[in-house]
C-alpha cells in the first residue's frame, strides 16, 4: 500500500531536505578544512538573506502586493535586538538563553511596526504601496542614524541632535551613538543557529501557506472582488501577512546585527530592500525554495567573481538576465521539463527491459 503525500507537503519536505543536506555538507567540508575564510564569512549572510527573501515572498508572492520596506523591518529588528543584548549581557550571561530572547525581541518590535504601518498603508495597491513602503524604510534608517541613546543610574536618555544633549552622568554608557551606530554587540550569531532559525522560518511559512489563512490570502491575490464577495475580511488577512513578513524580517535583522562588531543604520538603505526583492523575483515569485536558492547563489556569486574584478559586475548582470528569462519564460521551462520527462521515460523503458531479460 502506497502512502499518499500531498504535493504541498512533498514540496515542503524537499525544501527541508535540500537545506539540511547543504548544512551537513558545509559542516563536513568545514571540519575537513575544505572551506575558505571567505566562504565561512558568508555562511551567516546566507541564512539572513534567505530568511529575509522567503519572508518577503509572503507579501509579494502569496499576497500579491509589492513591498519595498523589508530593509526597514530588518533595521528595527537589528537595533531592538542589539539594544536588548547590550543591556542584558551582564545579567544574562548565557548566550544560548540571551540570543533567542534577542531574536524574539527583534521580531516582535518589527511585527508591531509592521501592523502599525500596515493599517494605513495596505489600503494602497501596486506602485503606490511600493513607494510608501520604500519611504518607510528610508525614514526608519534615517531616524536610527540620527538617534542617540545613553544609560546611567537615572535610566535611559534619548536625543536626536547629539550625544552631548543626553546629559549622562560620569560613567554613563552610550548605547546608540547616532550615525556611528551600536558597538560592543555580543557576536552570538553562528551558522548553526542561523540554520535552525532558517528551518523554523521555512516551517512557519509553509504551514501558513497551506493553512486556511494562507488559502484566503491567495484567494485575495487571485481575485480581490470575489474574495470580498464571499465575506473575507481583506484588511485582516493583509495585516496578518504583512505582520508575519515584518516579524520574520526582524528576526533576520537580529541575526544580522549579532554577526557585526558595529551596527550602523546605513547598512539598511533602499538598496538592501531592492536586493531582497531581486532574490524573490529571480527565485520565482511564490516559490519558497527558489527564494532560498536565489539568495544563496546571488550572495555568493559577487564574492567568487572578485578575482576578475574588471568583469565582475558584467558577469553578474548576465547571470541575472539569464535567470530572469528562465524563471519567467514558460516556454523555456516547458522545454526543459519536457526533455526531463522524456529522459525519465527512456530510463524507465530501459529498466523494464532489463528486468524482463
Amino acid at each position: 500500500m502506497k502512502l499518499k503525500i500531498k504535493p504541498a507537503t512533498r514540496r515542503s519536505f524537499v525544501t527541508y531536505a535540500i537545506v539540511t543536506a547543504a548544512f551537513i555538507a558545509v559542516e563536513v567540508a568545514a571540519s575537513l578544512g575544505r572551506t575558505s575564510n571567505m566562504f565561512i564569512g558568508l555562511l551567516i549572510p546566507f541564512c539572513v538573506y534567505s530568511i529575509a527573501a522567503v519572508s518577503l515572498n509572503l507579501t509579494v508572492g502569496i499576497l500579491g502586493e509589492l513591498s519595498l520596506g523589508q530593509a526597514g523591518f530588518m533595521c528595527i529588528g537589528a537595533y531592538s535586538s542589539a539594544i536588548f543584548s547590550c543591556m542584558t549581557k551582564d545579567t544574562i550571561t548565557n548566550a544560548l538563553v540571551r540570543f533567542p530572547m534577542a531574536l524574539l525581541v527583534g521580531g516582535a518590535f518589527a511585527a508591531i511596526f509592521g501592523v502599525l504601518i500596515g493599517i494605513p498603508v495596505l489600503r494602497l495597491r501596486g506602485d503606490y504601496l511600493a513607494i510608501v513602503t520604500l519611504a518607510f524604510g528610508e525614514i526608519i534608517k534615517n531616524v536610527f542614524a540620527a538617534l542617540y541613546v545613553g544609560k546611567d543610574s537615572r535610566g535611559l536618555h534619548f536625543s536626536l541632535t547629539s550625544s552631548g544633549d543626553l546629559g549622562l552622568e560620569p560613567g554613563g554608557k552610550m548605547i546608540i551613538n547616532g550615525a556611528l551606530g551600536i558597538s560592543g554587540i555580543p557576536k552570538d550569531s553562528t551558522f548553526e543557529i542561523g540554520f535552525v532559525v532558517l528551518m523554523l522560518t521555512l516551517v512557519i511559512i509553509y504551514n501558513f501557506i497551506n493553512s486556511r489563512t494562507g488559502r484566503a490570502v491567495m484567494s485575495i491575490r487571485d481575485n480581490r472582488i470575489a474574495a470580498e464577495s464571499i465575506g473575507l475580511n481583506i484588511t485582516k488577512y493583509k495585516l496578518i501577512t504583512f505582520g508575519l513578513t515584518a516579524f520574520l524580517a526582524g528576526i533576520a535583522g537580529a541575526l544580522f546585527s549579532h554577526n557585526l562588531a558595529i551596527l550602523q543604520a546605513s547598512k539598511f538603505d533602499y538598496n538592501l530592500s531592492i536586493l531582497i526583492l531581486v532574490f524573490v523575483v529571480l527565485g520565482g515569485i511564490g516559490s519558497v525554495r527558489g527564494s532560498v536558492i536565489a539568495a544563496v547563489v546571488l550572495t555568493y556569486l559577487p564574492e567568487v567573481l572578485r578575482s576578475i574584478n574588471s568583469y565582475r559586475m558584467l558577469i553578474y548582470s548576465i547571470v541575472l538576465i539569464v535567470m530572469m528569462i528562465f524563471t519567467s519564460n514558460a516556454k523555456i521551462r516547458g522545454f526543459f521539463a519536457g526533455n526531463l520527462m522524456k529522459l525519465k521515460a527512456m530510463f524507465g523503458k530501459q529498466t523494464a527491459a532489463k528486468e524482463g531479460e
